[in-house]
């Protein structure tokens, strides 16, 4: 019994704690001159996709770029938050899709295997929308569409991008490194890997209207064989960390198959998460709390060699810098330019 009461203590605890802190895990209001909107994009036979948009306020009637953001396993349309925000500054038109199945509050597709390959479909059916059916869509160039997507979201844009990747040589992986973060994944979630070498091959479809993608700590490298990339045209930019522990020498195995024209940084005392945006102090409390009784990712920490909101300013600019060159985005008035040192928030990592 008094074991019972401990168990029903903690729950109620930690539900007040998350409670408390929701407030500062609250998606803060944009800076002056940027529109945010929030959506749900039709899936027709699936649950609908909500989306964030970040937009600048309507300065002539010039057609902006796009740029569509795909998160990590587990993740949501606000992790990056702050890269968002950066290029809706400069001039372009974001969209951050929240995938249905495998997201924070639902992870439902890893089960069904089906996480990764629903993924570019839930970015072209954004795309059909916010080009179709959007009531912003005239604001949009829809010949110069661009995306960045991280970790598993990498892979996604790789997807779209023209590679095809064989999800199946994930049980040969797996039975080779078992304690691999995509194999416990797996495991967390009900699923024995080898069950991936008999899943039917995916059928996967490009998307013709991305132009250009950067992609940061790209994840499920085992899957794409030699010639699995040779199809991907499209100018490219692989961010990846020199710590990374999540997906260990996935980067490296992708870029083996790109085109050698492809652009890479590697960050120097960088993690996995260190990509996402910083967190705030109460975020940083909570996501630690969850972490140490096995509930989350350490999303917000770092090594303490690396300044994540440093590091930012940097990142923003070079990831606002590629898509201006490779969709040909327009000058943007100074007073529009994103911020090049943003104040540093209390507890970020």
């Amino acid at each position: 019994m008094k074991r019972r009461y401990w168990v029903l203590f903690g729950v109620l605890t930690l539900v007040s704690f998350m409670f408390f802190f929701a407030k500062g895990l609250a998606q803060p209001s944009p800076p002056a001159g940027i529109v945010a909107e929030q959506l749900e994009v039709p899936d027709p036979g699936y649950p609908s996709l909500p989306v964030a948009i970040w937009r600048p306020q309507a300065r002539s009637n010039s057609k902006l770029p796009l740029v569509v953001i795909s998160h990590g396993a587990g993740g949501s349309k606000a992790d990056h938050l702050d890269t968002a925000v950066a290029l809706a500054q400069a001039g372009f038109v974001v969209a951050a899709v929240e995938h249905t199945g495998d997201n924070y509050r639902d992870t439902s597709g890893v089960a069904r295997l089906t996480q990764l390959s629903d993924r570019p479909r839930h970015i072209m059916k954004t795309l059909d929308y916010l080009t179709g059916q959007w009531n912003g869509r005239k604001q949009i160039d829809p010949d110069r569409i661009g995306m960045f997507g991280f970790s598993a979201g990498a892979f996604t844009a790789l997807v779209l991008a023209g590679a095809t990747p064989d999800l199946s040589r994930g049980a040969r992986y797996c039975r080779k490194r078992p304690s691999a973060w995509t194999c416990r994944y797996l495991r967390k979630n009900g699923v024995d890997p080898g069950r991936l070498a008999k899943r039917a091959p995916v059928e996967w479809v490009s998307d013709p209207r991305i132009k250009a993608a950067a992609i940061a700590a790209p994840a499920i490298g085992y899957s794409f064989a030699d010639q699995s990339a040779e199809k991907i045209t499209v100018p490219l930019h692989v961010w990846s960390a020199q710590n990374d522990h999540v997906v260990e020498d996935s980067p490296a195995q992708i870029l083996r198959v790109l085109p050698s024209k492809t652009e890479k940084t590697v960050v120097s005392h960088a993690g996995h998460f260190s990509f996402m945006a910083p967190c705030n102090w109460q975020k940083s409390l909570l996501i630690g709390t969850l972490h140490r009784v096995g509930n989350t990712e350490p999303i917000c920490t770092d090594a303490p060699s690396f300044d994540r909101v440093a590091f930012h300013v940097r990142f923003n600019s070079a990831i606002v810098a590629f898509f201006k060159t490779q969709l040909n985005a327009p000058p943007v008035p100074p007073s529009a330019e994103p911020n090049s040192s943003p104040r540093r928030r209390p507890g970020s990592s």
